[in-house]
């Protein structure tokens, strides 16, 4: 009878050893699947901001480029 049941306990212990083994395992590709996505939606975020800055700094240069150039006309008007 002692043997019946230290060999059951020993399969109990088997089974919740490897089921947490496969919780783990599933615990782990899940976190690196969520860790994808994460990433791939900060890239995007990243390339957007870089889009935005690079029109923002298009603009600005075209402001200063109106600016000299109504500048240069105002110096040469009073001539």
């Amino acid at each position: 009878m002692k043997k019946i049941f230290l060999s059951l306990t020993a399969l109990a212990l088997v089974a919740s050893v490897y089921s947490c083994r496969e919780t783990t395992t599933e615990n782990a590709e899940e976190t690196a699947e969520s860790m994808e996505v994460e990433t791939e939606n900060t890239m995007e975020e990243a390339g957007e901001a870089i889009d935005n800055a690079a029109e923002a700094t298009e603009d600005a240069l075209e402001d200063a480029g109106d600016a000299v150039e109504e500048a240069a006309k105002d110096a040469t008007d009073g001539q």
